[in-house]
């Protein structure tokens, strides 16, 4: 028995540092082990700095915590102060569009954007719960869920498939617009 929990041991800590250093090691990552490039592309099934959920899961902890914040960090583009998206974008109800805030390098103002809009939305609150999400296939999740652990942020959680997972279990969307850069 113990060689069997042993070996398990063994195999799961050569994983997650495997795991780790291809982030560490790959041109896809910066320096700072965030996604940088070629954001929609598979993306692995957890993430060391929130709890991985799926829409179910999502509607349960809506249910037990309706203060739940759910942040879409969809991409859209700033050209000359202002937002050019040309499609219409729809995310989950009650979602606060927080754009661009997955991307793996941001500038100072940017940072700023999405830390000033996490502090206000929770109150400064480190411990309220925050879901992240974007689109199936799609790193820009998993990296604001990266960027808010290390803003201080404890309770986090990661909907890996985002609005294309929700939409695939038949839960609505709602027209979106960004918060204001």
């Amino acid at each position: 028995m113990f060689k069997l929990v042993f070996t398990a041991l063994i195999a799961t800590l050569l994983f997650l540092g495997l795991a780790t250093s291809y982030a560490e090691n790959s041109d896809l990552f910066n320096e700072d082990g965030y996604r940088s490039t070629q954001y929609r592309s598979p993306t692995p099934t957890f993430s060391n700095y929130a709890k991985t959920i799926e829409p179910s899961e999502l509607l349960a902890l809506q249910k037990k915590d309706p203060q739940l914040l759910l942040v879409d960090v969809y991409r859209n583009p700033w050209l000359r102060g202002q937002f050019t998206l040309q499609e219409q974008h729809s995310n989950l109800p009650k979602s606060l569009w927080l754009a661009n805030c997955g991307d793996g390098s941001l500038s100072e103002e940017w940072m700023a954007y999405c830390q000033q809009n996490l502090e206000q939305a929770t109150a400064a609150n480190k411990a309220y719960p925050i879901v992240f999400y974007c689109r199936s296939d799609c790193w820009l999740g998993w990296n604001a869920a990266k960027r808010a652990h290390a803003l201080g942020y404890n309770n986090l959680y990661w909907l890996r498939d985002g609005i294309d997972g929700w939409m695939q279990a038949d839960l609505p969307l709602e027209p979106a617009q960004p918060v204001a850069f």
